[in-house]
């Protein structure tokens, strides 16, 4: 059997977790970090996406936090099992924007796309999960700055980094003007 083409190798899969939706700047730096790869017909580099999605009962825990302090009068208003589902169903419409729009950002940049999942369970956990199951030869994980976490090693990339056997970079988002 004879072809004109070098066969396809294996996807050389990448697992992104970001916080938010990529900006157009965020796509363009994530596949430039693979511009060699591409050059190589052997090699197809398949982009996963990975987007925590915000607890909405954390949310209004916390935010009834900030306003319940020691000040307060009467005792804090809590929502009812209702509201906090409305809230969770606004997070889940927001993330659902958010990973649409980081496959359409990335897909624009010519990546090919492989899977764009909003995950609930710890990120970090996520994105072990999504290394093994792919069998991922990088993780990159794309945050605002985190100064504190990052200084005592407990952000998501140092974790990540003593969790998988791949190389993980840390990518700071760019910001929308």
């Amino acid at each position: 059997m004879t072809s004109d083409s070098a066969p396809r190798e294996e996807p050389y899969d990448v697992i992104l977790l970001v916080e938010k939706a990529l900006t157009a700047a965020d796509a363009a730096q994530v596949r430039s970090l693979h511009v060699e790869l591409d050059d190589d017909p052997t090699i197809e580099v398949v982009y996963h996406v990975l987007l925590p999605m915000a607890d909405a009962a954390a949310a209004v825990e916390a935010s009834l936090g900030v306003i319940g302090g020691a000040d307060l009068i009467a005792p804090p208003i809590t929502p009812s099992p209702g509201e906090i589902e409305n809230l969770r169903e606004e997070y889940r419409d927001q993330a659902d924007r958010d990973i649409a729009t980081t496959r359409t950002v990335l897909a624009s940049t010519g990546a090919h796309i492989g899977s764009g999942t909003i995950v609930t369970e710890p990120p970090v956990d996520a994105l072990i999960h999504k290394v093994k199951e792919v069998d991922g030869r990088e993780a990159i994980i794309l945050t605002r700055p985190h100064l504190v976490a990052e200084f005592f090693h407990v952000d998501w990339t140092s974790r990540a980094r003593r969790k998988l056997g791949v190389p993980v970079l840390h990518l700071l988002e760019h910001e929308e003007s």
